[in-house]
């Protein structure tokens, strides 16, 4: 695992080299300090030296916390800048490799654990890594130098140690064992609470509408109570690490204190080395109590670290098709025999032996009840999801041999849930056509039927939409989804259910543009309205997973009963509403 990311921190590798060499020099100063105040006792408190060289070891030891503050600070920032840098690329590298998932496997990962990836468990990463090129090269340093200047100080006194060490390390290895599990359970349950919120927050408005806050309340309750039961398992196993090490510490100090006295009695130790000794003997305790929290923070890094990896590594189910040479863009589709059914639903095809054409330039419609597969087939074709079986080919090739962008720049699609981006009105606009001249995009504006009510807006163009598009209407965030996909004039225009929302002459008046100025794309169009389909070259009717009628408006009035129904149910609708 540390050899898949460390990829991530090769730009800021002098960083990460420099962090360590500091911290080294930082150590040296503080390594010095004791034995110098152990010498300004024994020779110039306890001796004859006497006060020129107590202001002698006093300069010393100010110069040297001088440049050990010097040395750390240092340290600190090459630190900063790698670990930030090292979070920067990761982050940015998921980002990308999100981008490339379809449809399946964002559904696979879930949207709120993608998140929990990308924050948290990236930030977790983050932190490890500057705890590594600080505690974990200062600790083992500190307590190498500390242990051997105590046997070079009292071998004798170092058997404390040699008891002290052992039992430590048992107990942090044993904690950290036990801890592993319960860390890769503890990120799962921040990807619950994160899917709750999430999904609370993008529903709101239902949850209002519905009164159903309390009901909401409750679910995240449960979510929380999970994660702080799982930090609870985690607290409880880590709890023991640091009474544990300050027992050991305080019996270690006793025990030196004990031994210590016993020679400086009978001549052989000084009272400032004993002094020093101690210093440097709580330096190697805390230094493996630093280890034990920095292997802590690994083993939490680990579990984080795998679930990165999960998502780097996955090979997305759509990939670019290996066709060296492109057909023309006319704006054709072809169904043949297709299947379809979702890798997380029940198992069952959505669509099953699906056949029909598109000729370019043709109005078709798709209708059906809920759950008939309407949205499940227009998905298909920019290869939002794959066909389980078939084919389904544009202007002649199957979609699976084209390049994912090349195939999907030949479509515009306006999908059921319109989203629309924080930014301006021309900034959502331009997202069709980054490049397009201010009349195009005022033309599509205004085949879309937007541009009366864009105008009104107090900018006009340049007004400001809040994320979601939660400051306009729904009809009007539909009109700004049409123009936004018309703006590309793409050979193919997809609508799924796009008109709902507005009313039936401003979408007579949106089908008239098409005719007009999109006279040569393909248009498929999802809607539950008569009066939307019915000018249409062909009308599918979809139920039960598969095509159980096809035709004209007039043709499926006279042979159609699902058709009959449906026009028959609309046209008493308006007859008892007039």
């Amino acid at each position: 695992m540390i050899k898949k990311l460390a990829v991530y921190l090769r730009e800021f590798s002098r960083d990460a080299w420099l962090a360590p060499m500091f911290i080294l020099l930082e150590v040296g100063c503080e390594m010095i300090q004791p034995l110098i105040m152990a010498k300004m006792i024994d020779e110039g408190i306890n001796g004859t030296a006497g006060l020129p060289f107590i202001l002698r070891c006093g300069a010393a030891l100010i110069l040297l916390a001088c440049c050990s503050l010097f040395f750390g600070v240092r340290s600190s920032r090459h630190c900063a800048t790698a670990t930030q840098g090292f979070g920067r690329n990761l982050r940015g590298a998921l980002f990308r490799k999100i981008q490339t998932f379809s449809f399946n496997d964002i559904d696979r990962f879930s949207s709120a654990s993608l998140i929990t990836r990308l924050t948290n468990d990236v930030n977790t990463m983050q932190m490890t890594l500057g705890m590594a090129l600080r505690m974990m090269v200062r600790t083992p340093i500190q307590l190498v130098a500390a242990f051997v200047i105590c046997l070079s100080m009292n071998a004798r006194l170092t058997i404390v140690l040699a008891v002290a060490l052992p039992t430590m390390v048992a107990v942090v290895t044993v904690i950290m064992r036990k801890s592993r599990q319960l860390f890769v359970t503890f990120q799962e349950r921040i990807d619950g609470l994160n899917d709750t919120v999430q999904e609370n927050l993008v529903a709101i408005r239902v949850v209002k509408a519905f009164v159903r806050a309390e009901y909401e309340k409750e679910k995240f309750r449960k979510a929380n109570d999970k994660l702080r039961d799982a930090g609870i398992s985690v607290a409880e196993h880590m709890i023991a690490v640091f009474p544990v090490m300050m027992i050991v510490l305080q019996l270690s100090t006793i025990a030196v204190y004990w031994f210590g006295s016993g020679f400086i009695a009978e001549g052989t130790m000084l009272t400032g080395e004993l002094s020093s000794y101690i210093g440097y003997i709580s330096q190697v305790l805390m230094s493996v109590f630093m280890v034990s929290n920095s292997l802590r923070m690994a083993t939490r890094a680990v579990a984080c670290g795998n679930r990165i990896l999960e998502v780097l590594e996955t090979e997305p189910d759509i990939t670019d098709g290996d066709a060296a040479e492109l057909p023309a863009q006319k704006g054709s589709i072809e169904f043949r025999n297709v299947s379809f059914k979702y890798r997380s639903g029940t198992g069952d095809d959505v669509l099953h032996d699906v056949s029909f054409t598109v000729e370019p330039g043709q109005f078709v419609a798709i209708m059906g009840g809920t759950g008939t597969g309407k949205s499940s087939l227009v998905n298909l074709i920019p290869r939002f999801y794959d066909v389980t079986e078939g084919q389904i080919l544009v202007d002649g090739m199957d979609v699976r041999d084209y390049p994912v962008k090349a195939l999907r720049s030949r479509i515009g699609m306006v999908l059921q849930n319109n989203v629309l981006f924080s930014g301006t009105i021309r900034e959502n606009l331009l997202w069709g056509k980054p490049d397009a001249t201010e009349e195009e995009m005022i033309e599509a504006a205004r085949d879309a039927q937007a541009e009366e009510f864009i105008l009104r807006q107090p900018d006009g163009y340049d007004t400001f939409l809040e994320q979601g598009g939660v400051n306009v209407s729904g009809g009007q965030k539909q009109r700004l989804c049409i123009a936004r996909a018309m703006l590309r004039h793409p050979s193919i225009l997809i609508l799924d259910d796009s008109t709902s929302a507005v009313d039936t002459v401003t979408e007579a008046a949106i089908r008239e543009s098409f005719h007009k100025n999109l006279k040569d794309t393909s248009v498929i169009i999802i809607a539950q309205r008569i009066s939307s389909v019915e000018s249409a070259d062909k009308i599918i009717i979809l139920d039960d997973d598969h095509i159980v009628a096809e035709g004209t408006h007039e043709e499926l009035l006279e042979s159609s009963p699902i058709y009959q129904e449906i026009y028959q149910s609309q046209k008493e609708g308006v007859i008892s509403n007039g």
